[in-house]
């Protein structure tokens, strides 16, 4: 049987995957103006860097490192929110609403990793 609490890391795991791989797919529908550009570039970096911190976490050798590696996945997702709110959509109204639900599920990213964080003080 595995345990419940290694269910949550691979669960945590896939969910930032998938967010980023969410994101991806909304920025290929974006409007190709000047301004979203550099946007785009940050917001493609730094949505991959939340799982990308949060898998070598779990991979951590000390509790301090595990501490270390979960606030820089939050400090992606709160730059990921930062670049999400400012591309543009072209007031497509489906764009729009997927940027907000992005918003939203980003939001929650950042939550979830600030109980891990509180939890996991060294």
């Amino acid at each position: 049987m595995i345990n419940s609490k290694q269910n949550k890391k691979y669960d945590l795991e896939e969910r930032t995957l998938k967010f980023a791989k969410r994101i991806r797919d909304f920025i290929y529908k974006l409007p190709k103006v000047l301004g979203n550009y550099e946007d785009i570039s940050q917001l493609i970096k730094s949505s991959g860097s939340i799982g990308a911190n949060y898998i070598e976490a779990n991979d951590a050798l000390s509790k301090k490192d595990f501490y270390h590696r979960v606030k820089i996945s939050r400090k992606e997702a709160k730059e990921t929110r930062y670049w999400l709110n400012l591309v543009r959509t072209g007031e497509r109204e489906e764009l729009l609403k997927e940027k907000n639900y992005l918003i939203q599920e980003v939001t929650e990213l950042m939550n979830i990793f600030g109980a891990i964080i509180q939890s996991a003080r060294v």
